[in-house]
């Protein structure tokens, strides 16, 4: 017996699996290193030990990519005693601050050393090694020993199969108060934990309980003591720190005056069938049955709530979860996984899986009947010895280094829904009879499965219904095309993608643009731009639905291998701009799938959207299709902003053409023109203004106003501004001129609009003053400030234009002294409003009155500012000021 012992302490652990990542030094990567421990543990059936190995992960990462500054190589290894666990970092140099017999202990709240006295708490075993490049710290946790326990009563059972307990058994019992508070304490709840009962007394069991955070658990801790009954496993942490496995069962009662509270037994976890309540058990007369018969037909009539465990979780993906782990529990297998069949049963799609790389299998999908890489066997169960014999009869499995597997339908009245499978690294493990085990357990889920499948789609339609409404009245609202693309982009990523590229395609001679580019880190963007811009877009091809690219991730891998071989010295060619480290990141960013999504609006290829993934992630259907609705409301969005952008620039332009082009400048007369066209993007209205030469000595100006406003309005005063020129440098006078103009406004039939306007001459004098005459058609009438601060009309009103084929008009003579201003406006000044007021010809009087002094520029802002400051509301009409002030005459200087 001593040698058998003493080979089996020098025998080396079998390591079974194996699983390693790298981290980048930076902040986040500590909590990327804590959920890569949990996953892999609890892929690998180790929950006891998930907590203990994230907390000590989680000091030994944070001690190096925080305080060494460098990548952190995180390898996790099981073996036949549990696992261990090495963190290495690139800082050898950067010693363990090791605690020497003769220096104090630091404290556990101080960061340096933390890690080591963790290890040294919660490990069984750990240690420090040194490499030249690396330093490695590793510590192993021993998984608990579970001897097998009866769970059903029997006849008289031999003293060796009988469950193994301590000497003395402690069911602590403790109860919880209606707001989860303890209420009671007892001494083996003492004695199991450690805590007197005046230290738990009236605190929640929160604080106690470490509750499992294995996926497919869907109730929590509060949830479970709202329960009438619920029965379990979780874990309490203990004085020391430790986190002790229990086995639990939670009764919910009321006392006499109706208060409920829960009563909660526990065990310590090996002791489980002190507590665990017994298998209900097969039809007939099971008190007649010996041991081998009663193990041999148990398996054969679980039913559902046995299989998948009490109580079963709400949601799909969580049932699911609890489905592969029962079913790798149930077959002792290695891995387990579960597909469910699409709509049209063509395809298989990976939603659940354990002891299996997930993030790279989860949501891939594989064809049931026909093409590469086919399930062949996902209607009828099969049991395959091993795989290596048969490549690829199990797509899935490719590269786990898996060698035996049984899979079973889901079926639901006839209908396959999807598919089971347990695998193990040796060949030969399963038979038919683990088959038809399996296939048990599979006929008890699928329904459960199918209906929580059924709720989950039914709440993806009403979301990606409630997303397009929401992404539809963003898009509705904006026609500017840059921030349309950038809409686009930032409603997909992170909703349906990581990262997000438009193209434009601006006709169909052109190629296609790289337009916008985000990333959900925004680190990542511009490295990702520059990928991008090196690759040859996407075929704009009209085709609707989305297709693979791998242009992306091809030339991502490319530069990641060429900077690899860089830093070892391999390549010739020059470095590159961007460090090792980004060009590796923008690698990991699009290394998974891309597609390209068309952007078709009007029978046009307008563009194209591509929605990309990081390293070996896929996109799921559902997501695909929600992105080709949300492309089709795109591309009509950004072909409207487009045509916008078109029509308003050529509005623009026409509109400009209809200004007068910049005013001459006249001697010895001060000239000053604001102008204001109402509505947004109009520059010109239905009001407008010109002045320009006739001949030497003379000029021309005019103000008016078309009735209306907007592009009908201005193309009446297109006209009316070019036949005024034209007419006047024909040598016509004032009554001439606007005579001629009535006439062609009425020929323009249904499309003439009437007409006021003020048309007159101008002449400087050598004396200087200016003489001016005046024909004033249905305008309002121009007002004369004299230099005394006195203000009158300087002119008569006669008819407008556009209504009557006879005009009789006169012109009248004003001469303008030294200093007086001559104001001419357009009724958008006079009828400005405000509620039931109007500033009027007397309000515009008023604000002139105050302008003696000022030159027309002055004048013609302060009256701007008046009109301005008369309402609060913005003015719904156009408006012109035509200010011109003879100066008065500069003294000579000496």
């Amino acid at each position: 017996m001593g040698e058998q012992i003493t080979d089996t302490r020098m025998r080396r652990p079998v390591i079974t699996a194996r699983a390693a990542a790298t981290f980048e030094p930076v902040g986040r990567s500590v909590a990327t290193a804590r959920a890569f421990v949990r996953d892999t543990l609890q892929g690998w059936g180790c929950a006891d030990i998930v907590d203990d190995a994230v907390v000590l992960t989680s000091e030994l990462v944070t001690n190096a990519v925080v305080h060494a500054g460098t990548a952190a190589d995180v390898l996790c290894q099981r073996n036949d005693a549990g696992v261990k666990i090495s963190v290495a970092d690139r800082y050898p140099e950067r010693e363990i601050p090791l605690q020497n017999a003769g220096q104090v202990i630091v404290h556990p709240d101080r960061e340096g050393g933390r890690g080591l006295l963790l290890c040294g708490a919660l490990s069984a075993r750990w240690g420090v090694e040194y490499t030249a490049a690396q330093k490695h710290v590793w510590f192993q946790l021993d998984l608990p020993e579970r001897p097998a326990g009866t769970r059903s009563a029997g006849p008289a059972l031999p003293v060796d199969a009988l469950p193994v307990t301590d000497t003395r058994v402690r069911v602590a019992v403790i109860q919880i108060d209606r707001g989860g508070c303890i209420s009671f304490w007892n001494e083996d709840a003492q004695d199991l934990f450690g805590y007197d009962p005046e230290l738990v007394i009236g605190k929640p069991l929160t604080d106690f309980a470490a509750w499992p955070h294995t996926p497919g658990t869907g109730t929590g801790i509060a949830e479970a003591l709202q329960l009438s009954r619920w029965e379990g496993s979780y874990g309490m942490r203990g004085a020391d720190g430790r986190v002790v496995p229990v086995y639990a069962s939670h009764l919910r009662v009321r006392d006499a005056d109706g208060e409920a509270s829960t009563v909660c037994l526990l065990v310590r976890d090996h002791e489980r069938a002190i507590l665990q309540s017994p298998q209900r058990a097969p039809a007939g007369d099971t008190a007649a049955q010996t041991p081998q018969t009663a193990r041999s037909t148990a398996h054969p009539s679980d039913p559902f709530e046995v299989f998948i465990g009490s109580p079963a979780p709400d949601d799909l993906d969580g049932l699911l979860q609890r489905t592969v782990e029962r079913a790798r529990d149930m077959l002792d297998g290695d891995a387990a996984y579960l597909l469910l069949a699409t709509d049209d049963e063509t395809e298989l799609e990976v939603r659940a899986s354990t002891g299996l790389p997930s993030a790279r299998q989860r949501f891939a999908r594989v064809p049931v009947e026909a093409g590469s890489g086919r399930y062949g066997s996902a209607r009828m169960p099969a049991v395959h010895e091993d795989l290596t014999a048969v490549p690829g009869a199990v797509p899935l499995l490719s590269g786990t280094g898996m060698r035996s597997v049984v899979t079973v339908p889901l079926k639901v009245e006839g209908r396959l829904t999807g598919s089971l499978g347990v695998a193990a690294e040796n060949p030969g493990r399963y038979t038919n009879e683990e088959a038809l085990r399996l296939q048990f357990a599979a006929d008890r889920i699928a329904l459960a499965v199918e209906r929580a499948r059924l709720t989950e789609l039914e709440k993806l339609r009403r979301g990606s219904l409630s997303f397009l409404v929401e992404a539809s009245d963003l898009l509705a609202g904006t026609l500017d095309r840059d921030q349309t693309l950038a809409l686009m982009a930032q409603m997909t990523v992170p909703t349906l993608a990581t990262w997000c590229a438009v193209y434009t395609v601006a006709d169909q001679a052109s190629e296609p643009e790289l337009s916008y580019v985000l990333h959900e880190d925004e680190d990542r963007i511009d490295g990702l731009k520059t990928l991008l811009m090196k690759v040859d877009p996407p075929e704009p091809v009209p085709t609707p639905g989305a297709r693979i690219w791998t242009a992306p991730s091809d030339a991502a891998h490319d530069a990641a291998l060429r900077t690899s071989m860089r830093s070892l010295g391999l390549g010739t060619a020059a470095r590159p701009s961007s460090g090792p480290g980004a060009t590796l990141a923008t690698a990991s960013a699009v290394g998974g799938e891309t597609v390209v999504l068309p952007l078709v609006a009007r029978n046009r290829v307008i563009g194209m959207l591509t929605l990309g993934k990081p390293t070996e992630e896929h996109f799921r259907q559902e997501i695909l299709e929600l992105a080709e609705d949300l492309s089709r409301r795109a591309a009509l969005a950004l072909d409207n902003a487009r045509l916008y952008s078109e029509r308003t620039a050529i509005s623009q332009s026409l509109q400009r053409s209809l200004l007068p082009p910049e005013l001459p400048d006249i001697a010895g007369v001060e000239v000053e023109v604001i102008y204001r066209a109402a509505g947004e993007g109009n520059e010109v209205g239905g009001d407008f203004y010109d002045l320009f030469p006739i001949r030497d000595g003379a000029y021309g100006f005019a103000i008016g106003d078309v009735c209306g406003t907007g592009p009908e309005a201005a193309a009446v005063t297109g006209l009316a501004r070019h036949a005024l020129r034209l007419l006047a440098r024909e040598g016509f006078g004032g009554p001439a001129v606007l005579e001629r103009l009535n006439a062609a406004i009425l020929d323009e039939g249904a499309r003439s609009r009437f007409l006021t306007l003020l048309y007159g001459e101008l002449w400087p004098q050598d004396d200087g003053s200016a003489l001016l005459k005046v024909v004033c058609a249905g305008h309002p009438l121009p007002l004369r400030l004299r230099q005394d601060g006195t203000v009158e009309p300087a002119a008569e009103p006669q008819p407008l234009l556009g209504v009557m084929d006879d005009l009789e008009l006169y012109e009248q003579t004003i001469t303008l002294d030294p200093g007086d201003v001559l104001l001419c406006v357009t009724d958008g000044v006079t009828e400005r409003r405000e509620g039931s007021r109007m500033l009027g010809d007397d309000g515009l009087t008023d604000v002139l009155t105050t302008c003696t002094g000022l030159t027309a520029g002055a004048v013609a802002a302060r009256v701007l500012r008046a009109v301005e400051r008369f309402a609060a509301e913005p003015a719904s009409d156009d408006m012109a000021i035509l200010a011109m002030r003879v100066p008065e005459p500069q003294p000579q200087a000496g």
